[in-house]
């Protein structure tokens, strides 16, 4: 037992001096300026370096997650160290399952293409898998990703944890009482409805598959155009994993321990954490059932209290127990602000509409009211964009949450339009409430131009039957910017008279290089310049037009000149008379001498 309790006595001291190393690494390297604690806490002065996120704002609710610390041994020891314990367990630490592995380096390449401006290495994937769930419980992963179990949280009932009533109706955690944390990433619910990813390309978005999670929770991290290669920007995308400074720098700890190396183990033989947040002192265990076997805790070690001796034994007896005082019953707990929303009302938003690919100038405002119509402040308002459409928040998400100001008032971050026109809507909701939302018509438009202009003045001339050397350059532009991406139509006309299509003079080559005077499906690139295909000339010499429109209306005629063909030197007649200077006939004959 003594010898038991040395080897834990060794192993604390151990983690926290690899927390204090970890962090303290992170801050020299990262955060010039930035102090650490003699506890390993990361202290910047940077106030906005721990956002108050609420539990069901943050990814997992911000439920229990394991604290084992890495080793202080390096993962990548010398060949030349000799094997003892502690080596042997820093290369077990340092491992990680081969299907575990494989989706965070995936999910980092698709984030480097998605969000290069992130900056997200797998590393930190890794990190938060290790934290929340152990690397899918030591890699115990069917061949495409999913955990052979269901990995949940304990169901956040408030009773030691965040109270997040269900949100999914049992879908994802099997409870519909209260949400539970799923997954290998611990998404819970009504994170997973909004930040879910399909990973592994088989058309679901499981919170169980660690291809799914790992995508899904590098998404997540890089939302609001973070860069994490900032270490102000890292610990914001953390801590809005799991808002606790000492979740940071656990994470932390384990970052930087990867970072230093590791290698591939095969699935299913990964170490297991042993010890969790929820399991000290002052911390009401979960209730039995809530805690399922996949996401363990430590055991706590404790005995049954003894109980009295029986008479004549000759052991002490327990002495007599005082009887509680009366209590009474304690106060009602007072209403949240969240509890006093009856409903929500539109705060005066204008019309929403903008064209594909530009910001929205109107932005969405709800105010949350009572039943009598007073105002509700600090209230958590989700906007969440409803329907096929690519068009996002600001960050590139579809769901934002904004709390109300003084006046009841949440104005939603700015729309971007994407590409795809139509309608579709924005709902926004009470986060945490089920009551009167209040839904928003969104409507993309294509995009236009209000002018066109050619690019260069060289004349456009060819002769008949031949083809044309300068090709029609034009540039796009609405409001004085240009206007990229936007539809143009190419057609030689009659006449400027006559929008007619002329059936002679110049012409384009459709794919079998037959002759067409009409082009559609053409767009400008996005500096708003359009290059067209080459141009050709039939027989008929004369000026023609060339009629560009836009969606938007911009026109521009360009004038095209076929010259006629040079005409061939005649062959001589020989019928003509000779010149009388060559003729043999005209020579003067000879005169015989007298």
């Amino acid at each position: 037992m003594a010898a038991h309790i040395g080897r834990r006595l060794r192993k604390g001291a151990a983690t926290t001096a690899v927390a204090a190393a970890a962090v303290a690494a992170l801050s020299a390297s990262q955060a010039p300026g930035a102090t650490v604690d003699d506890q390993g806490r990361q202290n910047t002065g940077d106030a906005t370096s721990a956002p108050d996120t609420a539990a069901d704002d943050s990814a997992t609710g911000n439920s229990p997650y394991y604290t084992d610390l890495p080793p202080l041994n390096s993962p990548a020891p010398s060949p030349s160290a000799g094997s003892d314990e502690a080596g042997d367990r820093s290369a077990a630490e340092a491992g990680i399952p081969a299907t575990v592995l494989d989706a965070y380096k995936k999910a980092e390449a698709a984030l480097r293409e998605k969000k290069a401006g992130c900056n997200l290495p797998w590393q930190l994937l890794a990190a938060i898998g290790k934290v929340e769930s152990g690397q899918a419980r030591g890699g115990r992963v069917t061949a495409d990703g999913t955990t052979v179990t269901p990995i949940l949280g304990p169901q956040l009932d408030g009773n030691g944890f965040a109270l997040i009533r269900d949100t999914d109706n049992g879908a994802y955690d099997g409870n519909r009482m209260y949400d539970q944390a799923v997954g290998p990433m611990q998404f819970i619910p009504s994170t997973w409805s909004w930040a879910g990813r399909d990973g592994n390309g088989d058309g679901r978005k499981d919170p169980n598959n660690i291809y799914d999670a790992a995508l899904a929770a590098g998404h997540y991290l890089c939302r609001f155009d973070w860069d994490l290669s900032e270490p102000g920007d890292l610990r914001k995308a953390i801590l809005s994993y799991n808002n606790s400074t000492e979740y940071l720098n656990t994470v932390l700890s384990w970052l930087e321990y990867y970072r230093k190396g590791t290698h591939e183990i095969p699935d299913g033989t990964g170490a297991l954490p042993e010890d969790r947040s929820d399991a000290r002192p002052g911390v009401t265990p979960s209730a039995p059932g809530t805690t399922p076997p996949a996401r363990p805790g430590k055991p706590s070690g404790s005995r049954p209290s003894p109980s009295p001796s029986a008479p004549g034994t000759g052991s002490p007896s327990a002495p007599p127990t005082t009887p509680p005082p009366p209590t009474t019953p304690p106060p009602s707990t007072p209403p949240t602000p969240t509890d006093t929303v009856h409903h929500l009302e539109d705060a005066g938003t204008g019309t929403l509409t903008a064209m594909a690919g530009h910001t929205f100038a109107e932005r969405i405002s709800t105010r949350a009211e009572t039943e009598a119509g007073k105002a509700v402040a600090k209230v958590r308002i989700r906007f969440t964009i409803v329907g096929d459409t690519d068009t996002t928040f600001a960050g590139g998400e579809s769901v934002a949450t904004v709390t109300t100001d003084a006046s009841g008032v949440a104005v939603a971050p700015a729309l971007q339009a994407g590409e795809k026109t139509g309608a579709f809507a924005v709902q926004a909701a009470v986060a945490g409430r089920s009551v009167k939302g209040v839904p928003y018509k969104v409507t993309v438009t294509q995009r236009v131009a209000d002018a066109l202009t050619r690019v260069g003045e060289k004349e456009l001339t060819c002769v008949a039957g031949g083809e044309f050397a300068e090709p029609v350059e034009v540039k796009a532009t609405y409001g004085g910017e240009a206007a990229g991406k936007v539809a143009v139509t190419a057609k030689l006309v009659t006449s400027a008279d006559d929008p007619a299509e002329n059936d002679k003079g110049p012409y384009f080559k459709d794919a079998d290089g037959k002759a067409i005077r009409t082009l559609t499906g053409l767009r400008t690139g996005p500096d708003g310049q359009l290059t067209l295909p080459k141009l050709y000339a039939d027989g008929t010499a004369g000026t023609f037009l060339l009629r560009l429109t836009t969606a938007g209306g911009a026109t521009l005629e360009v004038e095209l000149t076929v010259e006629p063909a040079a005409t061939p030197s005649p062959d001589p007649d020989p019928s003509a008379d000779p010149d009388p200077s060559t003729d043999p006939s005209t020579e003067p004959s000879e005169t015989p001498a007298a």
